[in-house]
């Protein structure tokens, strides 16, 4: 529940603070994004912003129910669409077609980042787990990564559901709380994250306020 940004990763950098502390932070596009829709109660059942971000190029890259959803609110087609859920007093913040401007977060600020983590393929238990092998010593032999055992002789005679496992590792979507705020530029629409956030560059993360640390 609140308003979002939609936001695309830049990349890593450094920043130093006042007393000379080295902040590591990613540096993400926040902007501009822009209200497509307004959703109320009366009419919906419920009440939200629905933000568009990152306006395509070419309008024919969107399909006809796409364009013709932005053509109602007198925009562009965008590549990013996604709803956030507010109340109803909230409503009457932004009307359609406006911009959200990325300093709804100051400095300081906690969020919570969700995006679809890097995609790492095919994995060991090793790699995907964090087991740490069996031993290498003479009396092993071709069992140096796996995974050991894995099930039972008799009850239940069956592999229980949840092992650890090898199989496809990371492009999930990931959510990564409680991530504060270092330095927010509006006349760019830039947002300095401390820390690392899910997702490759020029990946698309949603950014929310944290919900578990204010």
């Amino acid at each position: 529940m609140g308003l979002g940004l939609i936001a695309k990763k830049l990349g890593m950098t450094q920043l130093f603070a006042e007393d000379g502390t080295l902040i590591p932070v990613t540096v993400m596009q926040a902007g501009p994004c822009r209200v497509v829709q307004k959703k109320s109660v009366e009419s919906d059942g419920y009440s939200s912003f629905q933000i568009g971000f990152d306006e395509l190029k070419k309008a024919d890259r969107a399909n006809k129910p796409i364009n013709g959803h932005f053509k109602k609110a007198n925009l562009a087609a965008m590549k990013r669409l996604r709803e956030f859920r507010v109340n109803e007093e909230e409503l009457g913040s932004y009307d359609v077609g406006s911009d959200i401007p990325v300093d709804i977060f100051k400095p300081g600020d906690f969020v919570d980042i969700s995006g679809v983590s890097i995609g790492k393929g095919f994995a060991g238990v090793m790699k995907r787990h964090n087991f740490s092998g069996a031993p290498a010593g003479h009396g092993t032999h071709e069992f140096f990564r796996h995974g050991g055992s894995i099930g039972q002789n008799m009850t239940p005679g069956r592999t229980l559901k949840g092992m650890k496992m090898p199989g496809h590792m990371g492009a999930r979507k990931v959510t990564v709380q409680s991530l504060k705020v270092v330095e927010v530029r509006g006349d760019t629409n830039l947002i300095m994250i401390r820390g690392a956030v899910p997702g490759p560059k020029n990946g698309y993360v949603i950014i929310r306020k944290a919900v578990k640390k204010s």
